[in-house]
């Protein structure tokens, strides 16, 4: 296979096109075209689709790109540590993070992290849906409970559970009865919770929304008002639970939750990959609940 090709299609491929690869690396666009056409004779397949004004993969190209970008991306990373004279962790790392944990916890973490490895540049993208880690040129993403996906592996560095809680002063609802809730997004389904108590009863907790919010942390300061009941994290209430400012009627069952660190599957792990899952490792020794409460009001 012509290496060179196949480097200038992933660049291409990377930047949406031949005359945007060409603004971005200064590469001529009459090579760059050329050399992919080159590489789709060669391998008798054809890897774009060449419109007036977009260019698309074609499946061919699809997996090509995300298979063989990330290889040549490795090899580049180990000849500039090599260069170096050594794989101390250098350069830019993207990081994909979801909302609450960005929130509580990412702040603290990336600053730490910088402190340590002054020489990587470091980026976090806050978002809670799904991104493509190839295309969107993410190192590594943090989600919550993901989908099976067999382009990535990774690994739990946290895990956390729901509860239902309630202000202090409110009273635990006798069977049947409906308390004022506190609902998460849109409130259209959400009447009830099932709950275990702490003694091991099995109850339903019968609720009427008065209040939708879209962050769990606003949620919180809600409950902690007094407005109503609600379903968070325990690491998010731990403390306010252990203070009496706001009261544990019970855990949801099945509502384990696992925070993941992903990364892709092909791709040899680099030294800031490596290095920023040591770091989480290192800031969550066990992953357990309480771990990130106490990182979070430390």
């Amino acid at each position: 296979m012509d290496l060179l090709g196949l480097a200038d299609f992933i660049l291409v491929a990377r930047h949406g096109g031949f005359g945007k690869a060409e603004r971005a690396t200064g590469r001529p666009k009459a090579t760059l075209s050329r050399r992919v056409a080159e590489l789709e004779a060669g391998l008798g397949l054809r890897l774009v689709e060449r419109g007036a004004r977009m260019l698309k993969l074609t499946e061919e190209g699809r997996a090509l790109h995300q298979r063989a970008g990330a290889l040549l991306t490795e090899l580049d990373e180990t000849a500039s540590a090599i260069a170096a004279g050594g794989d101390k962790p250098r350069g830019k790392l993207r990081i994909s993070a979801p909302m609450l944990f960005s929130q509580t916890a990412m702040g603290k973490l990336a600053a730490s992290f910088a402190l340590k490895y002054p020489e990587v540049r470091l980026e976090v993208t806050t978002e809670d849906r799904p991104v493509d880690m190839i295309e969107e040129g993410y190192d590594l993403v943090i989600r919550v409970n993901p989908d099976p996906d067999n382009s990535l592996v990774g690994r739990v560095f946290l895990r956390d559970r729901l509860v239902v809680v309630a202000p202090a002063g409110m009273a635990y609802p006798k069977d049947g009865a409906v308390i004022p809730g506190i609902v998460r997004g849109s409130s259209a389904s959400t009447n009830s919770w099932a709950i275990t108590t702490d003694s091991g009863l099995t109850r339903s907790i019968q609720i009427e929304p008065v209040l939708s919010l879209s962050s769990l942390l606003n949620v919180r300061d809600a409950v902690r008002m007094g407005i109503g009941a609600a379903l968070l994290p325990i690491s998010l209430v731990g403390k306010d639970i252990s203070l009496n400012k706001v009261a544990k009627w019970g855990e949801v069952e099945g509502s384990e939750i696992g925070l993941w660190a992903l990364y892709p599957s092909r791709r040899l792990l680099s030294a800031r990959v490596s290095a920023f899952l040591d770091h989480l490792k290192g800031a969550f020794p066990t992953g357990n609940p309480d771990e990130l409460s106490a990182y979070i009001d430390g």
